[in-house]
């Protein structure tokens, strides 16, 4: 029964990244910017967004929650155009 959960819980988590990356990519040019997951082995609820080489602009973890309204991915896309 664990085994089924966990199951369930990847490919919800899995959906809702592939869900994020999608609107993301679809607010910028083509070409504009890359979005790459990548698992974490130790925390499977663990989704955070990172400029590469900059700062952290949105960790679950850290209680900001998954992206699932406007408001989030308001800041996620003002932190990256400002980044660019």
């Amino acid at each position: 029964m664990q085994t089924n959960n966990y199951k369930y819980s990847f490919f919800t988590l899995y959906f809702q990244y592939e869900a994020f990356r999608e609107e993301l990519l679809d607010l910028f040019s083509p070409g504009e910017i890359e979005v790459t997951g990548e698992g974490t082995p130790t925390a499977t609820s663990k989704f955070e967004v990172q400029i590469v080489g900059g700062k952290m602009i949105h960790s679950k973890l850290g209680g900001e929650g998954f992206v699932n309204n406007k408001a989030k991915m308001d800041k996620i896309v003002a932190a990256i155009k400002q980044a660019m």
